[in-house]
C-alpha cells in the first residue's frame, strides 16, 4: 500500500494543469518502457478542466495515442449522446482533439446497445477482461461530498461486490439513478491512483478520507461510510486538491 501525496494547488486550474502534466509525463515513461498504458478516466466538473489541459498540452508531448487505452470508472446508463456521459464530454474536450483511435477508447454501453444495466456491466466486465492487459496505468477518481468514488456510494450494497470487475447501480443517490461502476477490485488494478478533487464543498470528504487513510484521530473509517479509503495505488496514490477542497486539512 502506497503512502498518499498530497498536492495542494491554488485553484482548479492550476490542479488541473498538473495533473494533465503528470499523466503525460507518464505515458511517456510507460511507452518507453515497452508499455501500453491503460488509463481509467473521472468524470465531472475538475474532469472536464482536466482534460482541457491535457488537450492543451498534448500537442508538446511524446505521447503516441494510438497506444493508449481509455476507460471510465463508471458510467451513467443512459442513452447515446446523453450529457450525462462522461464519455462524452471527454470526447469533445480531448479525445477527438488529440486523435485517440475509436479502438481504444472502451465506453460502457448505452441503453440503445443493451436491455438493462446489468447486462451493460456484464459487457463492460468482459471488455476489461479481454482488452485490460493487466491493470490501469493510472486511475483517476473523484470524490463526492459523501466521500463517494466512481458510483460506489456510502451504505450501497456495490460497496459489497466482490469477484467482479463491474457493479450493477440500479439506485444511485445521485441522478441519473442507472449506473456501471468499476469494482473496488477493478480500481485496485493499478499502478497509479489519482484523486481529483476541487471546491470548497468537498473539503470535508477529502478530510474523512485522508483521515481515514492515514489513521490520524483515532478509529479507521469504514469504507461503508467512507468509500474513498477502499482503494490505494500500487505504486503511488496522489491527492490532488485545490486550496478550497483541502481547506479542512
Amino acid at each position: 500500500m502506497s503512502t498518499p501525496r498530497i498536492e495542494v494547488h491554488d485553484d482548479d486550474r492550476a490542479l488541473a494543469t498538473a495533473v494533465a502534466g503528470e499523466l503525460l509525463t507518464r505515458l511517456v515513461d510507460a511507452q518507453a518502457a515497452g508499455r501500453v498504458p491503460h488509463v481509467a478516466l473521472t468524470g465531472g466538473t475538475i474532469a472536464e478542466v482536466v482534460h482541457g489541459e491535457i488537450a492543451r498540452l498534448a500537442a508538446s508531448s511524446e505521447v503516441d495515442w494510438t497506444r493508449v487505452e481509455l476507460w471510465w470508472g463508471d458510467e451513467r446508463f443512459v442513452e447515446p449522446g446523453s450529457p450525462d456521459r462522461n464519455a462524452g464530454q471527454a470526447r469533445a474536450a480531448f479525445l477527438d482533439v488529440v486523435g485517440v483511435p475509436a479502438e481504444h477508447v472502451h465506453e460502457v454501453p448505452t441503453t440503445a446497445e443493451c436491455g438493462t444495466v446489468e447486462e451493460a456491466a456484464t459487457a463492460y466486465a468482459e471488455a476489461l477482461r479481454a482488452h485490460g492487459g493487466g491493470g490501469f496505468e493510472v486511475v483517476m477518481l473523484g470524490l463526492g461530498p459523501d466521500a463517494h468514488i466512481a458510483s460506489l456510494f456510502p451504505g450501497h450494497p456495490a460497496l459489497d461486490t466482490i469477484d467482479a470487475l463491474t457493479v450493477a447501480v440500479r439506485d444511485s443517490p445521485k441522478p441519473p439513478p442507472e449506473r456501471v461502476s468499476l469494482t473496488f477490485e477493478a480500481l485496485a488494478a493499478n499502478r497509479a491512483l489519482w484523486f481529483l478533487v476541487s471546491g470548497e464543498g468537498k473539503a470535508e470528504a477529502v478530510a474523512r478520507a485522508l483521515a481515514g487513510r492515514t489513521g490520524a484521530g483515532g478509529e479507521v473509517a469504514d469504507v461503508h461510510d467512507v468509500p474513498a479509503v477502499g482503494v490505494t495505488g500500487g505504486e503511488e496514490t496522489i491527492w490532488f486538491l485545490d486550496r478550497a477542497s483541502a481547506s479542512q486539512l
